[in-house]
């Protein structure tokens, strides 16, 4: 009856973890461990709870386009990708250092991918992310300003610790978009990372902007600290993707 009394009182408490620890050690006792043990492993069972209900929470306000994940990244394609400087970004010092991350390469070559795997490392690490098709988010702005919600999208862009911009390059922006992401850009500016994805080379960012002034200030405060991931290859590893199913269909 006590013990009963107890585990309602632990389940009221949102303590639920503990509850099924303690029910698990009823239901096996364990003679060989003594009061702080057991109750040791009581807070071991809810922390481990916490922590997982928190990275799924991540995970699931990521939205990350692929379900990628480092381990399974693909060094043997002859992209130019180098295996050492993943591993070293998977160690997450470029996040607590404020660096962002500029992916660059054809289509196909597996840019979001990289970015989506990265991302789910930071979510792992602590770190709260968000996936972003660039023109998706150019319009979810312009109806953030139709409907009085621009500035609480800023703030809350501005506090995600790894923001993704996917398809940097796709859309011609105009004056607003130039301006939104000089906005986006400036809030996160030596305070989060920023991840970029995108099939022009760098080095034409600035004709792509269209704005001398504007781009100036854009790209300031993007390639700042930024390091960069120049993938190679003419191959298309969707592409290669497709051809590999279709191999075993066909066997």
């Amino acid at each position: 009856m006590l013990s009963q009394t107890t585990l309602e009182k632990l389940r009221s408490l949102k303590l639920t973890g503990m509850a099924n620890a303690f029910t698990a050690q009823l239901t096996k006792p364990l003679p060989d461990l003594d009061f702080e043990e057991r109750l040791g492993m009581l807070i071991d069972e809810e922390y481990t709870l916490r922590e997982n209900r928190k990275l799924q929470r991540r995970l699931t306000q990521a939205k990350l386009q692929q379900n990628a994940c480092l381990e399974d990244i693909d060094y043997d394609a002859p992209r130019g990708l180098v295996k050492a400087k993943l591993l070293e970004l998977a160690r997450g010092q470029w996040l607590h250092s404020r660096f962002n991350l500029l992916i660059t390469g054809s289509t196909g070559c597996g840019k979001s991918y990289l970015a989506c795997a990265l991302a789910h490392r930071a979510c792992l690490d602590g770190f709260t992310s968000r996936y972003y098709r660039l023109p998706r988010l150019w319009e979810e702005l312009k109806i953030a300003k139709a409907n009085g919600t621009y500035g609480q999208c800023l703030n809350q862009l501005a506090k995600i610790d790894v923001l993704i911009l996917d398809d940097w390059g796709l859309v011609a922006p105009d004056i607003e978009r130039r301006q939104d992401l000089l906005e986006i850009l400036d809030d996160r500016y030596q305070k989060r990372s920023t991840i970029v994805t995108s099939q022009l080379p760098i080095t034409l960012w600035h004709t792509h902007l269209n704005d001398a002034t504007l781009a100036d200030a854009i790209l300031d405060r993007l390639l700042h600290n930024a390091i960069r991931l120049e993938l190679k290859g003419e191959d298309s590893m969707r592409k290669n993707k497709k051809y590999c199913k279709l191999e075993e269909v066909q066997q």
